[in-house]
């Protein structure tokens, strides 16, 4: 018996920032003349658009989030409904996740074992 090819049907959220995925990437091996070794990303999960913070610590991750959805929810009038990330420390402090929780917006991460 042969089986069938899998074929993956990607589904989008519905609408913009309705999903965020975020990921924290570094340290570099050569930092920016600043002394920034790590950078944030967030990209829409619906138009695909991202964002790109430099970071000098891993542990600014909440602080450029916050300075993230004051930007979008400025510039595009919608609110941050979900927050996917990996399972990282950075975001799972108490602080953010009741940052998130008392904002109304909901954190998704992937399943445990997973690059």
């Amino acid at each position: 018996m042969t089986k069938k090819p899998f074929i993956r049907q990607n589904e989008l959220a519905n609408g913009l920032l309705d999903l965020i995925h975020i990921d924290v990437c570094g340290p570099l091996n050569t930092p920016t003349r600043g002394g920034l070794s790590y950078f944030i990303t967030f990209t829409d999960d619906h138009s695909q658009y991202g964002y790109v913070y430099l970071m000098r610590y891993k542990s600014e991750a909440f602080g450029m989030f916050k300075e993230y959805r004051l930007e979008v929810d400025n510039q595009i009038g919608h609110k941050i409904k979900a927050l996917w990330s990996d399972r990282g420390g950075e975001y799972l402090s108490c602080e953010f996740m009741d940052y998130l929780k008392q904002n109304g917006i909901l954190s998704q991460w992937t399943p445990p074992e997973t690059p």
